[in-house]
C-alpha cells in the first residue's frame, strides 16, 4: 500500500510538470513585427509564433507575461519567467545562474536610418538628436552620448521612433534591419526611410529556466530543433 501511494505521489508530481505553462515574458513596448499586443496581450508577430511553437514542441500550453522592460530582469531573478527570448548576454545586467542560454536563434542588425537618403555613421555625428526606443540600451552609441556629440530623443517603441524620423524630428534614427523593413512595407518606393550605416549584429538567444517543476532540456531541444529545420528562419519571412 506504501509503495503504491509513492507510485501515485510521483505520477501526480509528473502530472503537474508537464500540465505546467509555459511563461514567456513581453515587453510591453514592443511592437510588429516583433510583436502585436492589443488589450494588454501578446496576439500575433516574430515572438508570438516563435513562442507558441516552442510551447507546441515541449508539450506546454503558453503563458504570456506582459512586463515593463524595467521589471523582466526583476521577473527572472524571482523566477515568475521560464523563457526570456529575444535577449543577448551583452544586454542583460546579471548572470542569472538559475537560466541556461539557448543556441543563437536569430541575428539583430542595428542600423543607422535616416530620410532622404543621408548617409552618415555614429563617428560623423555632431550635435544631432538620434532616435532611440525609451530604456534600451545601446552600447555602440554611448560614447557619442558622453562627449556630448549627440542626444536621444525618445520614444516608447520602435515604430514611433520611426515614424518621428519620417515626420522630420530629427535627421536620424536607431533601428533595426526588420523594424525598418517593416516600416517601409506599406511606403512608396520614394518614400522609404534609408540605412545611413550598420551600427553592429547581435546573435539573439532565449534565456531558460533550469527548475524540478521545469527543467530546461525541453525547451532549449525545441529551441535548438526550430533553429535546426529552418522554421526560425521560415516565421521571420512572414515579416519580411
Amino acid at each position: 500500500m506504501r509503495l503504491l501511494a509513492i507510485v501515485l505521489l510521483f505520477s501526480s508530481a509528473v502530472t503537474l510538470a508537464e500540465d505546467r505553462p509555459l511563461r514567456f515574458s513581453v515587453v510591453d513596448s514592443w511592437a510588429m513585427p516583433l510583436a502585436r499586443i492589443e488589450d494588454g496581450r501578446l496576439t500575433g508577430g516574430i515572438l508570438y509564433e516563435l513562442f507558441t511553437e516552442t510551447a507546441r514542441q515541449a508539450h506546454r500550453e503558453p503563458v504570456f507575461h506582459l512586463l515593463p522592460r524595467a521589471r523582466v530582469e526583476q521577473a527572472l531573478l524571482s523566477h515568475q519567467i521560464d523563457v526570456r527570448c529575444y535577449v543577448a548576454p551583452a544586454w542583460t545586467e546579471h548572470e542569472f545562474h538559475d537560466y541556461r542560454w539557448s543556441v543563437p536563434l536569430m541575428t539583430q542588425r542595428d542600423l543607422l536610418v535616416s530620410r532622404d537618403g543621408l548617409k552618415g555613421d555614429l563617428q560623423s555625428l555632431s550635435g544631432q538628436a538620434i532616435g532611440t526606443v525609451l530604456g534600451y540600451h545601446y552600447p555602440r552609441l554611448q560614447p557619442v552620448l558622453d562627449s556630448d556629440r549627440a542626444t536621444r530623443d525618445e520614444a516608447r517603441n520602435q515604430e514611433l521612433v520611426l515614424k518621428k524620423l519620417q515626420i522630420g524630428r530629427y535627421q536620424y534614427a536607431i533601428s533595426s534591419e526588420i523594424a525598418l523593413d517593416w516600416f517601409n512595407r506599406a511606403l512608396p518606393q520614394n518614400q522609404r526611410l534609408t540605412i545611413a550605416s550598420i551600427i553592429e549584429e547581435t546573435p539573439l538567444s532565449c534565456l531558460v529556466l533550469d527548475s524540478p517543476d521545469a527543467p530546461a532540456d525541453e525547451v532549449l531541444s525545441a529551441l535548438a530543433a526550430l533553429k535546426a529545420s529552418g522554421e526560425i528562419e521560415r516565421i521571420l519571412s512572414h515579416y519580411r
